[in-house]
């Protein structure tokens, strides 16, 4: 079910949320893992924690803010959207090397936010007529966006400017976020696929 139908009060037939949903439960998961780690004890530091915990009225685990979060956002990313171990020990790793005091956790988020935001920009403009396949092509779309984030990731020179310096840009967050390209493609895979599903269900609607 949608996060935000639920929140709402809104019944839905859909096993899984949309982007938002999916995103919104990654920085959960993220911030999680950066209370848990640190000892935060003021939930305000921390808002989609403080947002999904009153939602899903998470109990507090073991006196410790953001453990009972961490397990229940893993929990639904990993069930409704299918991620895997790996992409939650990878974004422990990046925290553990990134985030060492609460000083850090600002500027961290904002890191990821950028990294986020210039690798989908960057995916859109790369793949273009592939996001339009159908559904069914989901092997050969994950393929596609394996390729393309290998890419981004090792070639140095394109043709167009703007590609040319988000691309660089991107390779920088990676290397400083210490992502791997597993992670990349699993995670830009997951948002084009709940995309296109928005995409569709907005035209059944038209």
């Amino acid at each position: 079910m949608s996060i935000f139908s639920k929140l709402f009060g809104k019944k839905t037939n859909e096993t899984v949320g949309d982007v938002e949903d999916f995103s919104l439960l990654t920085r959960v998961y993220f911030q999680s893992v950066i209370a848990v780690n640190l000892g935060i004890t003021n939930i305000n530091f921390v808002p989609d924690v403080a947002t999904f915990k009153r939602l899903f009225k998470v109990p507090t685990q073991g006196g410790k803010l953001g453990l009972g979060e961490k397990s229940r956002s893993r929990k639904m990313l990993m069930q409704d959207y299918g991620l895997s171990e790996s992409f939650f020990k990878e974004i422990d790793s990046s925290i553990r090397k990134n985030c060492k005091n609460q000083n850090q956790v600002q500027s961290y988020l904002a890191l990821f936010q950028g990294f986020s935001n210039d690798l989908m920009m960057l995916m859109g403009n790369l793949m273009q007529w592939k996001f339009r396949m159908p559904g069914f092509f989901k092997k050969a779309l994950y393929a596609m966006t394996e390729k393309t984030v290998h890419d981004i990731v090792t070639k140095k020179v394109w043709k167009k400017d703007d590609v040319h310096k988000t691309a660089t840009a991107v390779r920088t967050y990676k290397e400083r976020l210490g992502f791997s390209e597993q992670w990349m493609t699993e995670y830009v895979y997951h948002i084009i696929v709940l995309a296109k599903k928005e995409s569709r269900k907005k035209k059944n609607e038209d």
